[in-house]
């Protein structure tokens, strides 16, 4: 080959190494990272936010499990959700109890120790008692006890992720990622500090994983579609108080 074409073919050689280490751009011959994806991960980051939305909303239904900080207190969940309610374990605590709403009826199932108050007017005779008589039994949860509020949200799909899947502050792409396997565009708030969320590549633009602002959690979301049984209890498992629960 001419010393000229030479000079030429090195000098193209070292920019694509250059365009492909230095700036995270394709070409030369590199390989594409959205070859054989939905395509989001071209869009700008407002609008792969907005798709992602959109995914979840249409979803009939999507499996959230992991944390969130909230007040102050960290909760562990795993819950399964849809338009009719949810259904699912929730840990705060130290203590586990298990969540199921079916419309507006919102049952929480847990062990003697989450109901039995510290101190009692019996020495706590009373309350452990009680307590003993709640174990594993689903306790109906008026609308009108603070409970209700406290924790029926974790069992609404469109309240939960309408929550949840806002970045926080000027939205960016953060390249191209794997979550279990699934190939991910990330697109944070704040450069990150506001947020972070997966989305998929592959399929239907769903939310992946979000890293919640001010690090108040991790989520995965998965079972996007996927349908479950969601019935109340039978009514020999169920206790029902009426109008205020026992604190706990």
């Amino acid at each position: 080959m001419p010393q000229g074409r030479t000079r030429r073919a090195v000098t193209v050689a070292a920019m694509c190494a250059l365009a492909v280490t230095g700036t995270g751009l394709t070409g030369c011959g590199s390989e594409d990272p959205d070859a054989g994806t939905n395509g989001v991960g071209k869009l700008s980051a407002a609008a792969i936010q907005a798709k992602a939305k959109q995914a979840a909303a249409k979803a009939p239904a999507v499996r959230l499990s992991g944390t969130v900080v909230s007040g102050g207190t960290t909760y562990t969940l795993d819950m399964r959700l849809k338009s009719g309610g949810g259904t699912g374990s929730v840990t705060s605590k130290g203590a586990g109890f298990h969540l199921l709403r079916v419309g507006e009826h919102l049952f929480l199932k847990a062990d003697a120790e989450f109901w039995a108050h510290e101190e009692g007017k019996d020495g706590g005779k009373a309350d452990t008692a009680a307590a003993d008589k709640l174990e594993g039994m689903y306790v109906k949860v008026p609308t009108g006890d603070p409970a209700y509020k406290r924790f029926s949200g974790f069992t609404d799909k469109n309240v939960l992720l309408d929550g949840l899947l806002g970045l926080h502050g000027a939205l960016a792409k953060d390249g191209h990622h794997e979550q279990s396997g699934v190939r991910t565009i990330r697109i944070t708030g704040d450069k990150g500090s506001g947020g972070t969320l997966d989305v998929s590549l592959q399929g239907t633009p769903y939310p992946v994983v979000l890293g919640r602002a001010g690090n108040a959690g991790t989520l995965r979301l998965s079972d996007w579609g996927k349908d479950f049984p969601l019935a109340e209890p039978p009514e020999k498992d169920t206790v029902d108080y009426g109008q205020q629960l026992p604190s706990s």
